[in-house]
């Protein structure tokens, strides 16, 4: 079959628009104001980690060979950087245009942030003495020269950088750390209510007076980048104790290559060429912006409009699952027959009652879990902290690889362990990113299992503002392969064969394929064939590969991915037979579904991994079968209004480009729909069949 590259898209410019997305919604007029600078933050944050991770790992392969071949579009790593700086750049100029906007309608509301200039004299007076008094005491400003050296300049953290003349004309580097944390970030200005300046920018207006003896030439703030991208698997010595040699790389993180540098104001091309020297930069990887180099201080400025609730979205807190019962056993209430969460819009604490009854219930034998990412004040785990103390056998895998979350996880393992709890950390090879739960009873003389798999964290924050499900079931066969699981973990070892989950690195992406070609066979035969997907991302190209065949061969598929996806559809002759959507809102589309099949030969899944080949082959994920037709009937209502979507959904057209869906159908907003459906504005997809 010819797969020419027009039905592939590159992994790290489909991200860049997966972002692009993200900054329309601080474009979108129709989201309240408060609400739009939370999306331009997210873009920022988005895109640091985007250069800390993904262009620090294109960096890092430049350095072994410039030869290394992207396997979608052919790409070398430094073409790819390329590309990305060059969509980067376009991207920051929409991201100054928008701020402004942001800025201009917040001054609108009473707050505004001024640079020196615009203000009074007087307050000016009081900003020079507030400089004197409380700031210069507490700099630590540094003339880099022969007899010191270039400073250490921190992940992401603000400095003014001074270019200097000395009296006999020579040029020297001034740098000044803006510490954050250790000041205000807003500096109210007296006599002007509501009116602040950035601290950063009072450091780099007086910077004449640190700088007594020299002629200022130019001067910036700037922030650097470092490259996150660690193999922590490549550099580990088994002699070392694993949890220490992580703290270490965390801290290693800290210190790696300068991958980025953003000036906030132009400053001479000696000057630049000079911090590239010290930084051992090349100067493409220089960005120049006119917005703050970070945005966080806008979450303050939230806080001083909290009264006016026309700002932000509506409020909407998790509400009380239809499906379970108040006062009865939770435990109980899933023999009876299988139950599903769908997070923010219900609640998790049915979850952590699950948990807290299994840490009290006599006939509890064992609970078992898998920790990737867990909340900074975690109840999930204190809970087992309980049981643990309580006699139960408890067995937590921690993930200390979570990316960015190493530390919090380093804590928490050290508090399960001195709780009692048997503590795994991982596999060689392989992080374990999936979210398993099993509790084992012992009742009447017979084993029970109950197994709970979802698609996000075991973390109340983020239960709130991810969508999410979680499936609780009594299954005997699903609770058999768990503990198979489990077993396997314990030893080191991963699973090679199963039934009913989808294992990976094993056991998931072979039966993908194989369930994509029993739908290409019906095809083939003149039947109806189909197959839906919601991801947050598509990387993997034996999956891509085997869907472009699919449609070829005639079979439907619809797909809602969030994030990254390396096809294109509506190809003419090669991906005709494929829709994507992606639906980016007010919160993170999270949750995972697998539907293979039409009618009665409909297969349903839920699970962790994303289509990415970190997850199909290079993880341990794990996805479930939904066996009960009273929640398939739940996840096909909830896909299908994610599909009708016409609000927040953008389309991939054939020429790689998203388009918002526009049409003339219903308005459809699916997020606030399945809100309105757990407050009962609408009739609900998750009502009980009692």
């Amino acid at each position: 079959m010819d797969m020419s590259g027009n039905v592939y898209m590159n992994r790290e410019l489909s991200w860049l628009k997966f972002n692009e997305r993200v900054l329309e919604e601080a474009e979108n007029r129709a989201v309240p104001l408060c609400d739009r600078l939370t999306f331009a933050s997210i873009y920022q944050t988005n895109l640091d980690e985007f250069f800390m991770v993904r262009v620090g790992a294109l960096f890092d392969q430049t350095l072994v060979s410039a030869q290394i071949r992207d396997n979608k579009t052919q790409m070398t790593p430094r073409e790819q950087m390329e590309k990305i700086f060059k969509q980067t750049r376009k991207l920051e100029r929409r991201k100054e245009a928008v701020y402004k906007e942001l800025m201009d309608e917040i001054a609108g509301q009473g707050i505004r942030i001024l640079r020196f200039h615009e203000i009074p004299e007087e307050g000016g007076k009081y900003l020079e003495h507030y400089f004197d008094s409380e700031i210069a005491p507490l700099i630590s400003p540094t003339v880099v020269g022969r007899r010191q050296p270039f400073p250490f300049l921190k992940n992401k953290e603000i400095y003014a950088v001074i270019v200097l003349e000395t009296k006999s004309k020579k040029e020297r580097i001034g740098i000044i750390p803006c510490a954050a944390g250790v000041f205000n970030r807003m500096v109210e200005i007296p006599d002007m209510p509501g009116s602040y300046m950035l601290e950063e920018e009072l450091i780099l207006h007086f910077a004449a007076k640190v700088f007594k003896g020299y002629k200022i030439k130019s001067k910036s703030l700037l922030r650097v980048t470092r490259n996150a991208d660690i193999d922590s698997d490549a550099l580990y010595d088994e002699d070392l104790d694993y949890r220490e040699f992580m703290e270490d790389l965390v801290k290693q993180r800290k210190k790696l290559v300068p991958i980025r540098l953003e000036l906030s104001r132009d400053i001479d091309k000696e000057g630049i060429a000079r911090l590239c020297g010290y930084l051992h930069l090349d100067e493409s990887h220089v960005f120049r912006t006119s917005t703050p180099l970070d945005l966080s201080f806008v979450f303050r400025i939230q806080d001083f409009l909290r009264k006016r609730p026309e700002l932000f979205y509506p409020k909407r807190t998790p509400q009380k699952s239809d499906q379970i019962q108040e006062g009865e056993s939770i435990i109980g209430q899933i023999k009876e027959h299988d139950r599903m969460l769908a997070y923010p819009y219900e609640a998790m604490r049915p979850f952590l009652r699950l948990l807290d009854e299994a840490a009290d219930d006599p006939d509890v034998v064992s609970i078992k879990m898998t920790l990737y990412r867990v909340a900074k004040q975690s109840q999930v785990v204190e809970t087992l902290i309980n049981a643990a103390e309580n006699g139960k056998e408890v067995v937590v895998l921690v993930e200390l690889r979570a990316r960015f979350d190493e530390e919090n996880n380093i804590a928490w393992s050290r508090r399960l362990e001195n709780a009692g709890c048997q503590v795994i950390y991982g596999l060689d090879g392989y992080k374990v990113h999936s979210k398993l739960c099993l509790i084992t009873r012992k009742s009447g003389g017979r084993i029970e299992y109950i197994t709970q798999v979802g698609t996000g964290n075991y973390n109340e924050k983020t239960s709130r503002l991810y969508t999410d499900l979680s499936l609780m079931t009594a299954n005997v066969d699903i609770g058999i392969e768990a503990a198979n699981m489990f077993q396997n973990l314990a030893m080191g070892e991963v699973i090679e064969k199963t039934d009913h989950l989808l294992v990976s690195p094993k056991c998931l992406q072979n039966r993908i394929l194989a369930m994509l070609d029993e739908e290409i066979e019906h095809a083939k035969n003149g039947e109806e064939a189909y197959a839906g997907f919601k991801l947050n991302s598509l990387t993997d190209k034996k999956i891509i590969d085997k869907l472009i065949e699919a449609s070829c061969a005639g079979v439907k598929i619809d797909m809602v991915v969030r994030g990254i996806c390396c096809l294109i559809p509506q190809v003419e002759g090669k991906t005709e037979n494929i829709r994507v959507i992606s639906i980016v809102g007010r919160f993170l589309e999270h949750s995972r579904i697998y539907i293979f099949g039409t009618s009665e030969r409909r297969k349903y899944y839920i699970g962790s991994a994303d289509f990415m080949t970190r997850n199909t082959v290079r993880r341990v994920e794990v996805s479930a079968p939904v066996y009960d037709k009273h929640l398939q009937d739940e996840l096909q209502g909830m896909f299908d209004l994610m599909l009708s979507d016409n609000r927040q959904a953008r389309e991939l057209g054939s020429d790689g480009i998203y388009r918002r869906v526009e049409n003339e159908e219903k308005p459809v907003n699916s997020q606030d729909l399945f809100y309105a459906m757990t407050y009962h504005e609408e009739p609900s997809l998750f009502a009980s069949e009692e």
